[in-house]
C-alpha cells in the first residue's frame, strides 16, 4: 500500500507531450530572442518569417505538386512541419497548453506511439483539408490542428464513458462546441481566417482514429450506437 505522504501531489506528463512541448517553446523562446535582437545576427529578426516559408503548409505549393505531380520532401514535411510555427508568442501559448492538457490525457489513455500516430496524422489531415476546400493564398501555421486533433480523441473517451453510464452522450461534445463558439466570436470581433477548417477535420480525425487505436474501440463504438 502506498503511504500518503509517498504520493505525487501532481502526475508527471508523459515523455512524449513533454518532448513536443519542449520542441515548440524552445522554437518560440529563439524566435523571440531573435526579434528582441537578443540572440543572432541582423538577419536573426526574420527566423520566424523564414520559418512560416519554408515549413508553413502553403495551398499554392500543395497545387503545383498535384499539377506536376511533383512531390519533393522538402514540400511534403509542409504538412507536419506547420505545427511547430506560430504567428507569434500568444498563438503558440495557447497551442501549448492545449498540448500539455489534452496530450496528457491521450498519451496516458493510449501509450506514446498512438499519440504520437493521432497527433501527426490529425496534422496532415488538417492540412490537406485546408488545401483541399480553400483556395488560400495564406499559408497554414500552429499547432492547433493536431491540437483539435487530440480534443477529438478526448472527446472519444468522454463519449464512451457517458455511453456507459447511460447519461446523454451529446454532453461529450461541449468543449468542442465551446470552442468553436468562442472562435466564432473572435473572428467576427478582430477578424478570422480559414484555417477553422483545419481544425474541425483535426478534430474529426482524432476522434476516429481514436476510436480505432482503443483497445476493442471499433465494437464498443458499434454497440454505443445500437444503443442510441
Amino acid at each position: 500500500m502506498t503511504h500518503p505522504h509517498n504520493e505525487r501531489a501532481v502526475n508527471p506528463l508523459p515523455p512524449v507531450v513533454v518532448a513536443l512541448f519542449l520542441v515548440m517553446a524552445g522554437l518560440e523562446l529563439a524566435f523571440n530572442l531573435a526579434e528582441r535582437g537578443l540572440i543572432g545576427d541582423r538577419s536573426a529578426v526574420g527566423w520566424r518569417i523564414e520559418a512560416w516559408e519554408r515549413f508553413g503548409f502553403s495551398d499554392k505549393v500543395f497545387e503545383w505538386m498535384i499539377t506536376t505531380g511533383q512531390w519533393p520532401v522538402e514540400h511534403l514535411i509542409r504538412f507536419f512541419g506547420y505545427v511547430f510555427v506560430h504567428a507569434n508568442f500568444t498563438h503558440g501559448l495557447f497551442a501549448m497548453v492545449i498540448l500539455l492538457a489534452m496530450g496528457k490525457i491521450v498519451a496516458e489513455s493510449l501509450g506514446a506511439w498512438k499519440f504520437v500516430v493521432i497527433y501527426f496524422s490529425t496534422a496532415a489531415v488538417g492540412a490537406l483539408a485546408y488545401g483541399l476546400v480553400f483556395d488560400d493564398p495564406r499559408i497554414l501555421i500552429g499547432a492547433y490542428p493536431p491540437a483539435y486533433g487530440l480534443i477529438g480523441g478526448f472527446t472519444y473517451f468522454m463519449w464512451a464513458k457517458l455511453g456507459a453510464l447511460g447519461a446523454p452522450q451529446i454532453l461529450a461534445f461541449r468543449l468542442i462546441g465551446m470552442l468553436l463558439v468562442i472562435q466564432f466570436l473572435f473572428a467576427l470581433l478582430f477578424g478570422g481566417d480559414n484555417s477553422w477548417v483545419a481544425e474541425l477535420a483535426g478534430f474529426a480525425t482524432g476522434f476516429v482514429i481514436t476510436v480505432l487505436l482503443v483497445p476493442g474501440g471499433w465494437s464498443r463504438f458499434l454497440e454505443l450506437m445500437r444503443r442510441n
